[in-house]
């Protein structure tokens, strides 16, 4: 997985690139430790991604409940009908307001 950032003031756009799965998932975890403090609006750009795992899953639900707590955002772009099944599937796009 590689990720590509853009930052304007309090909003992060992160573009990932390859597989989300349980090898890659504590590496974007951790870049959203690092990366999201002062973050009002957080975008993730799908474009690149076909695969996400459970354990990704798992670190864009945490991720997802972290900004809401914050009083932020999160919203998806780009997301192909591989991953909107998954995400449909598993609940979360009505949990990410996905349709």
């Amino acid at each position: 997985m590689k990720l590509t950032t853009e930052k304007n003031g309090a909003e992060l756009t992160v573009r990932l690139n390859g597989e989300v799965n349980a090898n890659t998932a504590p590496e974007l975890s951790a870049f959203f430790n690092e990366e999201l403090p002062g973050v009002q609006a957080l975008t993730l750009d799908f474009a690149e991604c076909d695969y996400v795992s459970s354990a990704g899953l798992r670190v864009l639900l945490t991720t997802f409940k972290r900004m809401r707590a914050a009083d932020g955002s999160m919203s998806f772009a780009n997301v192909g009908k591989g991953l909107m099944d998954v995400f449909q599937i598993t609940g979360l796009a009505r949990v990410f307001g996905l349709q």
